[in-house]
């Protein structure tokens, strides 16, 4: 038996979030239904991170331990072509120790949130990207979320209603700029509590329309209050950008 790790990417708006559910569909079962089809397993997918309905990665890995024998630089376009949704492709498939765990050896992870600052929102950032027709101070956003760099109860930044033990995360890096008619931000974290990324845009958006000062955020994450924060951004707009794995990309 052999323990596979796969890097994939996918467009969430056709899905119901990552994880497999009844009556749902996602991306977890349409892998395990691939892999079905493929392999005639019934495989444990072990994804790296969950993601919300509406969610995009541009970067996600799973492992999977296979007794198939379709060498690793095949599998990739033979899972592609066993049913899988257009909407998730399949990069690369590699070998790894038989104990490695995609979510639980993974290291941090990098989000990157997509505005489309346009009066006319473009057809091709539908369900892809949030629109925003107001000017924008990329500036002061950025500014602002240099306030989220650090180690910190983000309990204001998580929803009111999510089951975690802790809420304290390490945010190694976040910033604003713009790309074009796109607005991004961008960060990096050991960890991320439910909806704490689209908090933190909102809460970046509450600041450029002068709801919030950019700093009082830092009063905002001490208090532990989700309701002095910004609302929470769409889903559109969020994609899991990268992976890291021993501190580095996988690929590294």
């Amino acid at each position: 038996m052999r323990n596979l790790l796969f890097k994939i990417a996918f467009q969430g708006a056709a899905f119901h979030g990552w994880q497999q559910q009844e009556n749902a569909i996602t991306v977890q079962g349409e892998l395990k239904a691939a892999f079905k089809r493929l392999t005639g397993e019934n495989v444990n997918i072990i994804g790296c991170s969950r993601t919300d309905a509406g969610v995009h990665a541009n970067e996600y890995f799973f492992n999977v331990r296979t007794e198939a024998t379709i060498p690793v630089e095949s599998f990739p376009v033979a899972l592609m072509s066993a049913k899988l949704p257009g909407e998730i492709s399949v990069y690369s498939c590699k070998e790894v120790d038989f104990d490695f765990n995609a979510r639980f050896d993974c290291e941090k992870k990098e989000y990157e949130y997509v505005i489309e600052n346009t009066k006319t929102p473009s057809p091709f950032y539908y369900k892809r990207a949030m629109n925003y027709k107001y000017d924008v101070d990329v500036e002061l956003m950025n500014k602002a979320a240099k306030h989220f760099i650090g180690t910190f109860d983000f309990s204001a930044f998580c929803a009111a209603d999510a089951q975690v033990k802790s809420k304290v995360r390490t945010i190694y890096d976040a910033s604003v700029f713009r790309d074009g008619d796109l607005i991004k931000f961008r960060v990096q974290g050991n960890g991320f509590l439910y909806n704490m990324v689209r908090i933190m845009v909102g809460t970046l958006l509450y600041v450029n329309n002068g709801k919030i000062k950019c700093d009082d955020i830092p009063s905002i994450i001490e208090s532990k209050d989700r309701t002095k924060a910004g609302i929470t951004a769409i889903p559109d707009g969020l994609y899991l950008n990268k992976v890291f794995y021993g501190g580095e990309s996988i690929e590294a």
